[in-house]
């Protein structure tokens, strides 16, 4: 078994129910994207990111996002040490290699944005320096869904940053009942306390695999049909920018990396494209009162496109 695999195992040992969400979740892990998580408190979002933290060598800081939270409590700042009469750069959680931003639509836009520079070109600017930040660099965003009290929408600007956006449901009733037996006593397996399964060189190696992985000419235009595709249909205020293609197409290869192939198939494409996609689209109000999604779109618009051969 591969150390990859191994991963993907644990992982799913100790987050019970959400198998497609941690797959998706390893992808964007290999292919160097971040991730927002969706869902009503209590279903487990937290611990998936920390079990990975705790299976992978490297550093994890987590930031509890709150609404007097300021830019300077994640990237750092500047003080004056009047011990050695000197400025001295405090550096924030931001420098790590898995940072878990929790409930991140708990704060105000003008916190939210002391990510962007951060997710797009993994550097931060304190007080007119900039420094780099640890390589890998991964984060993991959790939010509330917008319509409970006391959010703030994230701006189009900043989730176009996130490779995927995986909405975290309510389990089933079999993973209901293994859940609830993890935490009764009579029940309950011996406490694992497993080692780390996968280290951060290995994770460089498979981004180096990652550039091999074959997506051929007819599947570059598939992805290019769709994504113009959102561009062309009215029920859209915004649809998919450049950056979104290069997402799917990313994800597409490290989805088959994932599954131990060095090629891209089309259905490859399928499965990531939701995850991929759904957070990129802003549809108009008139079609979110008739109760269409954007998962529901994408589905469409992929039902509509040849699939190449």
């Amino acid at each position: 078994m591969s150390r990859l695999q191994q991963l993907l195992e644990q992982m799913e040992k100790n987050v019970i129910g959400q198998r497609h969400n941690i797959r998706l979740l390893l992808t964007a892990f290999l292919a160097g994207g971040h991730v927002l998580l969706e869902g009503v408190p209590g279903l487990g979002k937290t611990k998936m990111v920390r079990t990975l933290a705790e299976l992978t060598v490297g550093s994890f800081s987590r930031v509890q996002f709150t609404p007097d939270m300021m830019p300077s409590d994640i990237t750092g700042s500047v003080i004056f040490n009047l011990k050695d009469n000197e400025f001295q750069t405090i550096r924030g959680p931001v420098f790590t290699n898995l940072l878990l931003a929790d409930e991140i639509n708990r704060t105000p836009p003008k916190t939210q944005a002391a990510l962007l520079e951060a997710m797009e070109e993994r550097q931060v600017t304190i007080q007119g320096t900039t420094y780099r930040l640890p390589d890998p660099f991964f984060v993991v965003a959790t939010q509330n869904p917008v319509e409970y009290e006391g959010t703030y929408p994230l701006p189009e600007a900043q989730l176009d940053r996130f490779l995927f956006k995986l909405t975290v449901s309510y389990p089933n009733l079999e993973s209901e009942l293994a859940i609830l037996k993890e935490h009764v006593p009579f029940f309950a397996t011996a406490e694992r306390k497993e080692n780390a399964a996968f280290s951060l060189d290995r994770l460089k190696q498979l981004r180096a695999e990652l550039q091999e992985v074959v997506v051929q000419d007819s599947l570059v235009e598939y992805i290019a049909v769709i994504i113009r595709k959102t561009r062309e249909d009215k029920r859209l205020l915004l649809g998919a920018s450049p950056r979104a293609g290069i997402a799917l197409m990313m994800a597409a290869r490290a989805w088959a990396l994932l599954d131990g192939r060095s090629f891209v198939t089309p259905d490859d494409i399928k499965t990531v494209a939701v995850p991929a996609l759904r957070h990129r689209l802003l549809l108009t109000p008139q079609v979110e009162l008739e109760g269409e999604t954007g998962d529901h779109f994408i589905q469409e618009t992929l039902a509509t496109i040849p699939v190449p051969r």
